[in-house]
């Protein structure tokens, strides 16, 4: 498979990213756990090139190799805090929004919000939005694994 566009996107969007992501970072969510959303929300949409590298800058700032491999499977690990299962709860809700699905519903948003104030599940939601953004670029353009961006 080859990837659609050769080029980086423009400067006028990646501006606008690097907004969105200083707006995350400024929640107070520990980034291990943004890591941990990004890397859910890309599982689920099937992203190589978001899983590979937020497996990378998630070792860097780190995270064990037991915790992101283990990720697929939170539910049925003893790996993850009573939070960041809401975090990634939440994550899986708003993610598949397919026809349908229940999405985020009362029970999933009640259990996040006892662990996280308002501006932590802004960051939690912008962050679970932005990489539903970029794994369905990349998807569209057959963006590869292991590129440097």
């Amino acid at each position: 498979m080859e990837a659609r566009l050769k080029s980086a996107t423009s400067p006028d969007v990646m501006t606008a990213v690097q907004h969105l992501y200083k707006a995350i970072h400024a929640g107070g969510v520990d980034p291990r756990l943004l890591s941990l959303v990004h890397l859910r929300a890309s599982q689920i949409n099937g992203c190589s090139p978001c899983v590979y590298a937020t497996l990378q800058s998630a070792k860097q700032a780190g995270e064990t190799e037991e915790r992101l491999h283990s990720v697929v499977a939170w539910r049925e690990t003893p790996f993850y805090t009573e939070a960041e299962r809401a975090a990634l709860a939440l994550t899986e809700a708003a993610t598949r929004i397919q026809d349908g699905a229940p999405g985020v519903t009362d029970a999933i948003w009640d259990a996040a919000a006892e662990h996280f104030n308002d501006d932590q599940l802004s960051s939690i939601i912008l962050e679970i939005a932005l990489t539903n953004f970029f794994n369905r670029i990349n998807h569209t353009i057959r963006e590869q694994a292991g590129k440097s961006w």
